[in-house]
């Protein structure tokens, strides 16, 4: 298991993954809503959308923009089983267990955090 501080190191190579970036208007929306909301959208979110064994649609089921959440988890790699499974080995076909469900969100979280405390 790698540390979050791993993780990110080995996504800031991925031109792709480092692209990603909160907008002023998703920051705005951040602190209107406060973390502790924006929280819960990503326990929802990888709830619904990331930990079911079987996603009918996935490799689609996260829109590129919409809500900071959303970029987070394209940025994080948490944002699909198969990301999920190319990046931090986490097999498809299997319910993600809660721990694992916690460790997404607070890598979400994280990322968040980064991009709002970035000057």
């Amino acid at each position: 298991m790698q540390t979050i501080d791993q993780a990110f190191a080995k996504l800031n190579k991925s031109k792709f993954r480092s692209k990603f970036h909160l907008s002023e208007a998703d920051k705005a929306y951040i602190e209107e809503q406060g973390m502790d909301v924006i929280r819960r959208h990503a326990e929802g979110f990888i709830l619904c959308r990331i930990a079911p064994a079987v996603i009918p649609n996935d490799g689609k089921q996260t829109p590129m923009s919409g809500h900071p959440v959303f970029k987070a988890q394209h940025a994080t790699a948490c944002c699909c089983r198969e990301c999920l499974f190319k990046w931090y080995h986490v097999p498809k076909g299997v319910q993600l267990t809660e721990d694992q469900q916690r460790r997404l969100v607070n890598l979400i979280m994280i990322w968040i955090e980064r991009e709002i405390n970035q000057k």
